[in-house]
């Protein structure tokens, strides 16, 4: 595959999941109308799509010079979704699972690329609601863009725990806090990836499992952070989907910096850490399951810091502020969880509606 999309360094692409609710706020079958029978607005023309579920809907943001111009950009592809959504007698909810979506009793989309992954993975797509927020930032060259990739992954239970949104699966508390985190590692080619030596070894991979049936296209490798061959970006996929746009812009921020901090790194020549997959899955794993009250296995593994720990290193280091506040606010899995407490699942189906 040509590596013509790596040529630009530090741009920005940012991806949003919603799910569409009806007047009660639980999901409902409306991906039909907004994606294929209905004329959506101009900033959303071309970035919209569905997901598997039909209440599931995607926006992307316009190609970004950096990080300055994301807070306006998601604005405004949320709120144009929102308004066009509610044309349609829709509204739009966010969360990385809807607590109140059992999956058994939701509609398939039926694109032919979903069904065949229907029919080929069979019960861990078939229950697969989920809704994540992703982050492109464009890399100027592959084997960068690959080493990048590998020492980001470390980073990465940091941000699912920093944006761990969603406590509740079909109806009930799970103990976790990023739920969706494990109900999507379910799914084949999920999950922390392993690293590679170079691009060539990446991209036989991808025709490794092209060639052998284990994917029917690139697109299916959902790994939480990815080398994305058509985009020429390193994409980040840990976090679930967010209700507040300030979280999001201090993820796209945060994620920005770091891209291009280990692009330089790169550059310098840095041999950079050899993590084990092992480790990296315990972090992620205690992310999921505790969020803001997470500790993380350090890079050497000679012990253990707290998450307000690495994001106060993180702001210094790379003089960003966003993460900060996400931080010492309450998080969105605690949130949803005193709202259903205080207030009952309704008051919490309408509290997560954009």
């Amino acid at each position: 595959m040509p590596t013509d999309p790596f040529t630009d360094l530090g741009t920005l692409g940012v991806e949003e999941e919603f799910f569409v609710v009806d007047d009660a706020g639980l999901p409902t079958a409306g991906s039909d109308t907004l994606v294929y029978e209905a004329t959506p607005p101009a900033v959303l023309e071309d970035s919209l799509d569905h997901e598997l579920f039909k209440f599931v809907v995607e926006t992307q943001t316009r190609t970004l010079d950096g990080p300055g111009e994301a807070a306006d950009a998601i604005r405004e592809v949320r709120d144009a979704l929102v308004e066009y959504a509610a044309e349609h007698g829709y509204g739009i909810a966010a969360a990385g699972l809807h607590p109140g979506a059992r999956w058994r009793e939701h509609e398939h989309a039926e694109k032919p690329r979903y069904r065949s992954q229907l029919d080929r993975i069979q019960y861990p797509q078939h229950r697969n609601t989920t809704a994540g927020m992703h982050v492109h930032v464009g890399v100027d060259d592959p084997d960068k863009a690959v080493w990048v990739a590998n020492q980001i992954r470390w980073y990465l239970p940091v941000l699912l725990a920093l944006c761990a949104n969603s406590p509740f699966w079909n109806g009930h508390d799970t103990g976790l806090a990023s739920a969706r985190a494990k109900v999507f590692e379910n799914l084949p080619n999920t999950g922390m990836p392993t690293a590679f030596e170079d691009f060539a070894a990446f991209e036989a991979f991808e025709e490794t499992m092209l060639e052998h049936g284990s994917m029917e296209d690139r697109g299916e490798i959902w790994w939480d952070v990815r080398p994305h061959s058509a985009h020429g970006t390193v994409e980040i996929r840990s976090p679930d989907a967010q209700h507040d746009p300030a979280v999001v812009t201090a993820v796209v921020e945060y994620v920005h910096a770091l891209v291009l901090d280990l692009a330089a790194r790169y550059e310098d020549g840095e041999d950079g850490y050899e993590y084990r997959r092992e480790l990296l899955d315990e972090n992620k794993w205690r992310a999921l399951r505790q969020g803001h009250d997470a500790a993380f296995v350090t890079r050497d593994a000679d012990g253990t810091v707290s998450l307000g720990d690495v994001i106060d290193r993180e702001c210094e280091r790379l003089g960003v502020s966003g993460l900060r506040d996400v931080y010492e606010a309450e998080s969105g899995a605690a949130f949803q969880r005193r709202v259903h407490d205080a207030e009952g699942a309704s008051a919490l189906y309408d509290a997560i509606r954009l």
